[in-house]
């Protein structure tokens, strides 16, 4: 399924959010045209009013992809317009958070096409890691075309079994909560050593930002970045001797931390 195919048959986004918005965003800029768009959602912003998609208005018959973005809480409510669609040709794609493949195959119809997504807040910024896992009735063609669709709003990587959704939620989806967390603790301990407020945010901000692009960018693994920058005896290793402590520093904490949110996530996707 090419973006011409996706542009041909129409593509339906339910719930056109921050997400929703940002992946929109970025497909209009890859050239998808806006005719070729159905966005439902019941209280759209003025960007999405003006991009000229077809808003609330009747849904294509058989759309090549549904992308549900709607929040988990509104599930119940938004999906039956999309019942018509089921057990046929039209990919459902959902980047909604904890709704299984199972409640859309309950729904929407077992042999219908689904692959779900995990995306990350960064997204809206072009940013993003999006996970996917498609169901049995979602071919490569299917994940690909879904992967193509995803790209517009980070890198997009597959999984082997829905069951490591919890755990991508933990280290990806929440993550980010984790790093800026991390700059308001870092930007405080400056303030305690005597930095004003806006010089100590402004360096960690900067300074996270900068670390993670170089991890990006170097091609050398953390570890080694790490090691780069650590003179023996110097400050330095000073402060990591604190962190890396294996009983009270950064590993059994992060450890903790990326273990209640999976335990979270678990709960939550059992009702």
């Amino acid at each position: 399924m090419t973006m011409d195919d996706i542009a041909a048959r129409g593509l339906v986004l339910l719930g056109c959010g921050k997400m929703g918005s940002a992946m929109l965003m970025g497909w209009l800029a890859g050239g998808l045209p806006a005719g070729s768009v159905y966005v439902r959602d019941p209280a759209p912003s003025d960007w999405l009013s003006g991009t000229g998609v077809h808003l609330n208005t009747d849904l294509p018959v058989e759309p090549a992809i549904v992308l549900i973005a709607v929040k988990p809480q509104m599930m119940a409510e938004a999906l039956p317009v999309l019942l018509p669609m089921g057990n046929g040709e039209t990919l459902f794609l959902s980047v909604a958070a904890g709704t299984s493949i199972a409640t859309y195959e309950r729904v929407l119809g077992a042999e219908s096409p689904i692959i779900r997504a995990m995306p990350n807040t960064p997204a809206a910024i072009g940013r993003g890691i999006t996970a996917i896992i498609g169901n049995a009735h979602a071919s490569a063609d299917h994940l690909d075309a879904a992967e193509t669709l995803l790209s517009a709003v980070g890198q997009v990587v597959r999984l082997d079994a829905e069951s490591q959704m919890d755990a991508v939620t933990g280290v990806s989806g929440s993550g980010p909560a984790y790093v800026f967390h991390m700059i308001e603790c870092l930007a405080q301990a400056g303030e305690a050593q005597g930095l004003s407020s806006d010089l100590a945010l402004e360096l960690a901000r900067t300074t996270v930002a900068g670390a993670g692009a170089l991890a990006m960018n170097s091609g050398e693994s953390p570890e080694q970045l790490r090691v780069n920058v650590t003179s023996p005896n110097g400050t330095t290793q000073a402060g990591l001797d604190i962190l890396m402590d294996e009983a009270t520093g950064l590993p059994p904490l992060i450890e903790r931390t990326v273990a209640a949110a999976v335990n979270r996530s678990r709960e939550l996707a059992n009702g």
